[in-house]
């Protein structure tokens, strides 16, 4: 194999997978050791130079860093689950514990000339906002509603997400001289386009919610809500009850937050009904834990037949019982079984089986090309439409995905928006910022605390189940402690503290070796990395994960280390007599709009040492 080269900023990148996974590349195991020391209002700002949102996030994130956490890898509970580190949960902590951190935001700027308009006030569209306003850009954000947080706003109870923080963090990007144009729904396009805005970005979401045209939808209309429509109805103030049986159609979260806010507002027995297996929901695990043990059941292999009515009044539902077979690619159909038709009385229905793309005011002669499935036609890197300075982001862009996605989006847009109106190409991205740091204080002494914790992950507290569920504005969670926050936090192994070889120095005393406690590292010769993965100490199993291979030693033989299964302890730099081994920080920061200027740059990132 060809020596690693650990210079390219994607190699250690990779290896932080919680990192890597998160779709804003936030620096998670830095404002995790923040957290540790109990600088709360640093771990806060190194998550709003990311993902914008911490304590909206620290609430409702869909969490792709948790899977890929290398402590599930190397740790299982006594049911054989993956254990990772409670990484959305300690975001909350930052957010919570913070304290004023109004001074630590960046200060308005002399204006540059250049307006931005922005439609809908959602997170995609708050980032563009968040990343352009520091730089001196001029943005407006219009939406149709008088407070901003677009979804986040209508679409989450506030039972998971309190409205006070919206308003905080929806505040910190508008207090940056951002103008919003409340109340002012776009209905058109073309008038956009002759305002004489230098540059449109549209994130304005998936509004509208699937249906299902079954026989007896018509008939019992009015006991029939659309989820995301009936959301916001309550979000609103405009609906505070509901029947007492209630039948909750779809398995994705917005199916959660339905029946747990039915649930909230009277009802007594309501059940998810959906089509798949139960493992097979698209709502995250958690969020269908949380449902279940607030004692609503999940039926899944159910497939909607019909609206049972009886003089226009609802009276319940009939459904079809499936089951699930493979073919040999693995692909699933779901095959009626033959059993009767179940009936599951009901008052009321919801349906959150989807959303999609909905852009009535975007008129079809404005120029934006659209694809077979309705969504824009965008460049995949630099979000830009067929018009060269509208571009998309969020929901819109590329359907219902999350908030965290919708603020990587923003990112990239703003990034796009910056270069084109500086006659750059968007297309050429700034490259990230990245830093190697030796966190060596003496022989056998380093700046971080490198003792792997033994606890198991710790389990969020919740408000009493009488008192969360007589209101739908009680928070569920509390949150973690300052006590607990620490012990949690020191169950992160560090993996951005990089174990980093000099061959140079190397006598290959094996001494790494014997003290390493995942046998992660060999000594052996050389070969293709087929071979090299199977003759190691330990087998190289995971292929997503790079080996880091050394270049040849004094007897020929290369260094191997299994970046898969390395806990960053530390160890072989302790045990190494000659300083071969070293352990050394790795910092990465996405680029972001600016980056070829410095000074506007660190007017973004301001984070206090």
């Amino acid at each position: 194999m060809q020596p690693t080269n650990i210079a390219d900023p994607a190699y250690f990148h990779k290896v932080v997978d919680c990192q890597w996974a998160c779709p804003a590349h936030t620096p998670v195991p830095e404002y995790i050791r923040l957290i540790a020391q109990r600088r709360y209002g640093d771990a806060y700002m190194v998550n709003w130079v990311s993902n914008v949102f911490p304590g909206i996030l620290g609430r409702t994130c869909d969490r792709p860093c948790e899977p890929a956490c290398r402590r599930g890898r190397v740790e299982q509970n006594n049911t054989g689950d993956p254990e990772p580190v409670a990484i959305c949960r300690l975001k909350r902590v930052a957010a919570d514990l913070k304290g004023d951190v109004r001074e630590r935001m960046p200060s308005r700027v002399p204006g540059n000339g250049k307006r931005i308009a922005c439609v809908g006030a959602g997170p995609a569209s708050l980032t563009v906002a968040r990343d352009l306003a520091p730089l001196g850009y001029e943005v407006t954000v219009f939406d149709g509603e008088a407070r901003a947080g677009g979804f986040i706003r209508t679409q989450i109870p506030r039972f998971r997400l309190p409205e006070e923080v919206i308003d905080e963090e929806t505040g910190y990007v508008l207090d940056l001289g951002v103008e919003f144009a409340a109340g002012q729904r776009i209905a058109s396009m073309l008038a956009l386009l002759g305002q004489g805005f230098d540059a449109i970005f549209v994130g304005c979401g998936a509004p509208r919610g699937r249906d299902l045209d079954l026989p007896g939808r018509q008939e019992a209309a009015a006991s029939i809500h659309i989820g995301i429509d009936w959301l916001a109805s309550v979000s609103f103030g405009h609906v505070t009850q509901i029947g007492k049986r209630v039948i909750v159609l779809g398995g994705g979260n917005t199916a959660m937050d339905c029946c747990r806010s039915a649930r909230r507002l009277g009802g007594e027995d309501v059940k998810v009904v959906v089509r798949s297996g139960f493992a097979e929901m698209k709502a995250s695990p958690w969020e269908k834990e949380d449902a279940m043990h607030e004692g609503i059941p999940i039926v899944d292999f159910h497939v909607p037949k019909a609206f049972v009515h009886e003089g226009g009044r609802l009276a319940g539902m009939t459904f079809e019982l499936v089951r699930a077979e493979y073919d040999a690619q693995g692909r699933r159909r779901l095959v009626p079984t033959g059993e009767p038709d179940p009936f599951f009385p009901c008052d009321e229905v919801l349906i959150a089986v989807g959303q999609e793309n909905a852009f009535p005011w975007i008129e079809r002669d404005s120029g934006i090309a659209f694809d077979d499935a309705g969504l824009p036609r965008l460049h995949k890197t630099t979000f830009q439409s067929t018009v060269p300075h509208v571009f998309f982001g969020g929901d819109a862009a590329l359907g219902p995905k999350n908030i965290i996605t919708a603020v990587a989006h923003g990112h990239e847009a703003a990034i796009s928006i910056d270069r084109l109106l500086h006659g750059e190409d968007p297309r050429m991205r700034p490259a990230p910022t990245v830093n190697l740091m030796s966190q060596k204080m003496g022989i056998h002494e380093w700046s971080y605390d490198n003792a792997t914790s033994l606890d198991e992950r710790y389990q969020v507290p919740w408000a009493q189940a009488e008192q969360a569920l007589a209101s739908i504005r009680v928070e569920v969670e509390l949150g973690f402690d300052p006590a607990t926050a620490l012990r949690e936090a020191q169950r992160c192994l560090n993996c951005d503290v990089q174990t980093v070889f000099n061959q140079e120095t190397c006598i290959e005393c094996d001494a790494c070796v014997d003290i390493c406690p995942m046998d992660c590292i060999s000594f052996t010769a050389d070969a293709d990395e087929p071979d090299l993965r199977q003759r190691l100490k330990a087998p190289a199993l995971n292929l997503v994960q790079d080996l880091y291979v050394s270049g040849g030693l004094k007897t020929g033989r290369v260094m191997v280390k299994d970046e898969d299964v390395c806990l960053h302890c530390g160890l072989c730099a302790e045990r190494c007599p000659t300083g071969a081994w070293d352990m050394q920080k790795f910092l990465f920061q996405s680029a972001m709009a600016g980056s070829r200027d410095a000074a506007a740059r660190r007017a973004v990132q301001q984070v206090a040492a």
